[in-house]
């Protein structure tokens, strides 16, 4: 492997171990606030332990996921110094927005909700926690903003062979920009909900806190249905967006190698990468990917034979990501409606078999949002900046191979070790359920 190989292994790596603590913030800090509104409201000391008890696993997440983030951006300087010379002046903007209005905001009223019990008025506490909900969520969209101008550039010019915005106002209301940002939000409160639908199947199939894990779980369950249908919908209008401005992802992302007017789905396909087709193409659904690509039934979709060879992404792991996460996508849905049900009939202690498939399905939304994003950032190959800047030409040019593979097994070690740490401490407090203090 050469340093450019290794420097994305290593960028991939580390966003990845980031990325599992940070669809949790999103989602599990938004029903925290949720909880807390239901205490300030009813006056329910339920919900004031609840409140605290998801709280607790919120500011464990919150905490180790910070440590994972830091090192990301300190990789545009040592690995990928000129990517940061080319379009610093436009990637910079919003990470700084996002560093200096977003997370200051978010850690403050994190601090003043954290230490703020019977030290400011309930009203204030509680809006401590919806402001600490809400700038997770505006720290995401910055960073999604920046992402997705790598995706889709816009609001630029080329000037002595680097970008330079000339547009602000082009770059943060990019349509990729938005699709992306409430794809990725919601796919997060997926997380968080089915991480406590999970945890009070735990307990209530040992019958205990059984009051206190039915509320929570049919607060999960309603979250968790309007999220799974809105990641859906989103999802949709995100995948039409990929065939207006990366057809090379799309194509890759059905694996469709030829053009074709009125292009089915194939709900069974395999695809041959070394012969440029498909060993296995079964079952057609007349039209579809030409419907939900161009919301034309007869549109024609560009295939990857049509794309210069060295323009085209790595086909497999795009297909299987795309796939996979369509296939949980569809599943969360199944799944809330049930939940949603059951909890609301009161019929739980009832569906035993069910509890259990609920618990096991924790891991289930962590694994969708890896491949979402495997998907995007695979799809987006050759390219660091899609149609501008190809990653090979944008990792620092004094790089070695021995100072990328330091440097990557250094972080594999400690964010292995961050992320045990994490699950060792959620599992720990999860189990506890909430204590006698709360």
């Amino acid at each position: 492997m050469d340093a450019v190989m290794l420097s994305r292994l290593q960028f991939g790596a580390t966003a990845m171990y980031h990325f599992i603590f940070v669809p949790l913030t999103l989602g599990l800090g938004i029903l925290v606030a949720i909880m807390e509104t239901l205490y300030y409201k009813t006056k329910n000391e339920v919900y004031l332990k609840m409140t605290k008890f998801w709280g607790r696993l919120f500011l464990i997440n919150f905490i180790l996921g910070i440590v994972t983030g830091i090192t990301l951006e300190f990789q545009f300087g040592t690995n990928w110094a000129q990517y940061s010379i080319y379009v610093g002046d436009i990637f910079g903007a919003p990470l700084a927005i996002e560093a200096t209005l977003a997370f200051f905001l978010e850690s403050t009223f994190l601090g003043v909700w954290l230490f703020g019990w019977k030290r400011i008025s309930p009203k204030m506490h509680l809006i401590s926690i919806w402001l600490v909900a809400f700038s997770s969520n505006l720290s995401a969209l910055w960073i999604l903003i920046a992402n997705a101008w790598m995706q889709d550039p816009v609001g630029f010019v080329l000037k002595n062979n680097r970008a330079e915005m000339t547009d602000f106002f082009a770059v943060v209301f990019s349509p990729y920009a938005w699709l992306k940002f409430t794809h990725t939000i919601t796919a997060g409160f997926v997380v968080g909900s089915f991480f406590v639908m999970g945890i009070s199947a735990y307990h209530l199939l040992k019958k205990q806190n059984v009051e206190f894990f039915k509320k929570s779980f049919y607060i999960g369950a309603t979250f968790g249905l309007i999220a799974s249908v809105l990641v859906f919908l989103i999802g949709d209008f995100h995948a039409a967006e990929v065939a207006h401005v990366q057809p090379t992802k799309l194509a890759a992302m059905e694996s469709l190698w030829n053009t074709e007017k009125a292009a089915p789905i194939y709900l069974i396909l395999v695809p041959d990468e070394s012969k440029k087709t498909n060993l296995v193409e079964a079952f057609p659904i007349p039209s579809l990917l030409s419907l939900l690509a161009y919301h034309d039934p007869n549109a024609t979709v560009r295939g990857l034979n049509s794309f210069p060879e060295n323009d085209i992404p790595p086909v497999t792991p795009v297909f299987l990501s795309f796939r996979i996460m369509v296939g949980l996508g569809t599943l969360f849905i199944i799944l809330t409606i049930l939940a949603w049900w059951y909890a609301r009939k009161d019929k739980l202690l009832e569906h035993r078999t069910f509890l259990k498939i609920m618990l096991y399905s924790l891991p289930l939304p962590y694994i969708a949002t890896q491949v979402g994003w495997i998907l995007a950032e695979v799809g987006r190959q050759p390219w660091i900046v899609y149609g501008l800047l190809r990653t090979n030409d944008a990792v620092s040019k004094n790089l070695t191979v021995g100072d990328v593979l330091l440097t990557l097994g250094v972080f594999i070690v400690l964010y292995t070790a961050l992320a045990v740490l994490d699950f060792a401490l959620l599992i720990y407090y999860a189990r506890k359920g909430p204590l006698e203090t709360d």
